[in-house]
């Protein structure tokens, strides 16, 4: 009989071994769950194109983000739609707008739950784009104050963490500078360093009704096919003086979140896209997938490439599979 003295198998061979040699562990603490805001009360308006996700008026908000914390989930990040829109996108820096209410009565339901808000304008925008305009052109250094004046407005309404999400150069220097200025020496910034322009971000643009009225966002998000400039972007970001690295999408892109935990040592965030979160939503909803086994591998397939952080609307369900 052939002798195989090598037998991975045999670290296979039960649950109970395989658990003690498993190297990578997926937890609730890994989880940032992202809510939408909108205005109005005892609203809770179901996205279509995202089952099991829902635009909130502020005091459901509040008791939403009292269940994610019961579930140990540590985190939340605020998107909002706001009461009005402008050129500028002005209800983005407004203290009596969805995203800052919600952001301030969370705090203080929920003090202990990390609350990151979300700073870019192209929810705020009449055009829907990112920044201030240009004609058709969106102007960079014109966007950076008012990308300022949301994250500093932000931190007052109480979020532990700012991330921009806009893709404008030298938008984290300048979010920096603003926040030490306004001695919110303690707010981080979790900087969406590596943000390509994916079809996966769909759902996401119906549910916060962001969609540019003309054009796209090419010409300031990353092209999906490049690497090389993901690692620009990071080492700017990281001089700038971001504390949390982002790479948005995730599952597309785990290649890259696999380069930037080779490259840095700052903790590594992913966002589990609307598009990603849909397509798994309708194929289990069509009987096609083990909804559970496919939504735990893919996470898990998140944290083994390099992430410490994952901002996922499977994190309510993913938390009660790995209670159970």
């Amino acid at each position: 009989m052939f002798e195989q003295r090598l037998r991975p198998r045999r670290m296979r061979i039960s649950e109970g071994v395989r658990s003690m040699v498993r190297e990578t562990s997926l937890s609730v603490k890994d989880f940032v769950y992202p809510i939408f805001v909108i205005p109005g009360e005892n609203i809770s308006e179901p996205i279509p194109s995202m089952p099991g996700c829902s635009r909130l008026s502020v005091d459901k908000a509040v008791e939403l983000a009292k269940e994610v914390y019961d579930l140990g989930i540590p985190s939340i990040e605020v998107f909002g739609l706001p009461e009005y829109k402008d050129e500028i996108g002005s209800s983005a820096w407004d203290m009596k707008s969805p995203v800052q209410r919600a952001i301030a009565a969370i705090k203080k339901a929920v003090p202990e739950l990390v609350i990151v808000g979300d700073v870019c304008l192209c929810q705020y925008t009449s055009h829907g784009h990112c920044g201030k305009l240009d004609g058709h052109y969106v102007d960079n250094d014109a966007t950076l104050p008012l990308l300022q004046k949301v994250a500093v407005s932000q931190a007052e309404a109480g979020a532990d963490i700012i991330a921009p999400s806009d893709m404008m150069d030298g938008r984290v220097r300048a979010i920096r500078e603003a926040l030490d200025e306004n001695k919110f020496l303690n707010v981080s910034i979790m900087s969406y360093a590596v943000k390509y322009a994916s079809g996966y971000y769909g759902p996401f643009r119906d549910a916060a009704d962001s969609a540019p009225q003309f054009g796209d966002r090419r010409a300031y998000q990353m092209d999906p096919a490049n690497a090389h400039e993901a690692m620009k972007e990071v080492d700017l970001d990281v001089e700038e003086g971001a504390d949390i690295i982002m790479v948005k999408p995730a599952l597309a892109y785990l290649d890259i979140v696999r380069r930037v935990r080779d490259r840095i040592e700052h903790p590594i965030a992913v966002y589990n896209v609307s598009g990603e979160y849909a397509m798994v939503k309708a194929a289990a909803a069509n009987g096609w997938i083990d909804e559970k086994r496919i939504v735990l591998e893919t996470l898990t397939s998140m944290k083994r490439a390099g992430s410490d952080i994952i901002i996922t609307y499977h994190a309510i369900d993913a938390a009660k599979w790995l209670k159970g």
